[in-house]
């Protein structure tokens, strides 16, 4: 009898979505306003944002067009938490200092300000350079691009329903 064995990995692998990092200095809703114009979608706020701790949330925007079978999300790569720091010795001029950090969804790209995530089961990469060329004629965006799913290490923060 022969032994059929069953890998996983060639499975988990597949990444069934485009991702485009967006350099701008305009603020999230501002951001989804502009690609509901320019690329005629309807991205709206989650009423929940990503939580990954209880402190660190990231804004997240999507669409889903029903038709097409496409999912569009728009989520902030960065999230910044103000912390309350009390200083050991006490003296009589000692005050709590609030101290911000910042945490990053993909920290392999932190000057990326925002990811744009389109789930296709068969997205393509003419498909992917025709949404990038509408987002570059966006006047209020530095830069954009594509970038691969498979080089990056965390990864699975994009994984979000």
């Amino acid at each position: 009898m022969a032994v059929q064995k069953l890998v996983l990995d060639d499975f988990l692998d597949i990444h069934d979505y485009g991702l485009i990092g967006i350099h701008c200095s305009i603020e999230d809703y501002r951001l989804a306003y502009f690609l509901n114009q320019y690329l005629n979608i309807n991205l709206s706020r989650k009423s929940q944002d990503l939580d990954f701790s209880k402190q660190v949330q990231y804004p997240i925007f999507e669409w889903e067009d029903e038709k097409k079978q496409i999912i569009w999300n728009l989520v902030s790569n960065s999230c910044k938490v103000e912390s309350q720091t009390i200083n050991q010795t006490e003296s009589l001029f000692s005050n709590p200092q609030a101290t911000t950090k910042t945490h990053y969804l993909i920290s392999e790209y932190k000057k990326v300000n925002y990811f744009l995530k389109i789930s296709e089961e068969d997205i393509n990469k003419t498909k992917l350079k025709l949404v990038l060329n509408k987002i570059l004629s966006i006047p209020q965006i530095v830069t954009a691009y594509n970038v691969n799913p498979e080089e990056l290490k965390s990864r699975n923060n994009l994984i979000f329903y």
